[in-house]
């Protein structure tokens, strides 16, 4: 984001952003990992993967967010930039889960704008407390995707190629995001946020999968 924007600029431009993380179609800058790839799934693993998508999305949804969120009250240039950078690359896993929902006939959460309000208020505060803060919460973050992202190749249909092909890639991307806070100077968060910020995805994740 050029930096000759004021603050009141920022924020209508997160704000367009916002809009368009929730009611428009992105477009990836990447070709889906799934390209070529097919699966012959029944209606049960339809469901399933559908479901499973549906989190991810909001996942990406609520990244969205807590990066735009980060950006507007982190305080070093470098970090700003940092923040723009990851969100930018993670519009290609939401563009990716949204047009796998999309091919498994099912739907995004009816909560993404709960979830992606929250998280941008989180993401502002977090980066209130400072850039090596904010760069330890992301890192932090990342792990925690990487985790949970795990969990889904676990769960997913054996013989769902196409969701697996997407889950790895956004796998990947997300374990170098955290790489990239580590590098940039990120403290390493006191336990007991961890746990808080785990118990609160477990909740969200829970919620998304069902609606």
């Amino acid at each position: 984001m050029p930096a000759k924007l004021s603050f009141i600029d920022r924020i209508i431009c997160d704000l367009d952003q916002g809009l368009r993380t929730l009611f428009t179609r992105n477009h990836a800058a990447r070709k889906i990992p799934s390209d070529g790839l097919a699966d012959n799934l029944g209606e049960s693993g339809k469901i399933l993967s559908a479901s499973l998508m549906r989190v991810n999305h909001t996942g990406e949804v609520c990244a969205q967010a807590l990066y735009q969120g980060q950006g507007l009250s982190s305080k070093k240039r470098r970090v700003k930039n940092k923040m723009q950078q990851a969100a930018e690359e993670e519009i290609d896993h939401l563009a990716w889960c949204r047009q796998r929902i999309d091919e498994l006939e099912g739907h995004t959460s009816r909560l993404d704008p709960l979830w992606y309000t929250a998280s941008l208020g989180v993401g502002f505060l977090v980066g209130l407390a400072g850039d090596r803060w904010s760069l330890g919460f992301l890192a932090e973050t990342e792990r925690q995707v990487v985790d949970h992202l795990n969990s889904h190749l676990e769960r997913l249909p054996s013989d769902d190629t196409c969701s697996r092909a997407i889950v790895e890639k956004m796998i990947e991307d997300e374990a170098n995001h955290a790489t990239m806070a580590l590098d940039q100077g990120a403290s390493e968060l006191p336990t007991p946020i961890k746990k808080l910020m785990r118990s609160t995805a477990k909740i969200m994740t829970n919620i998304a999968e069902r609606i």
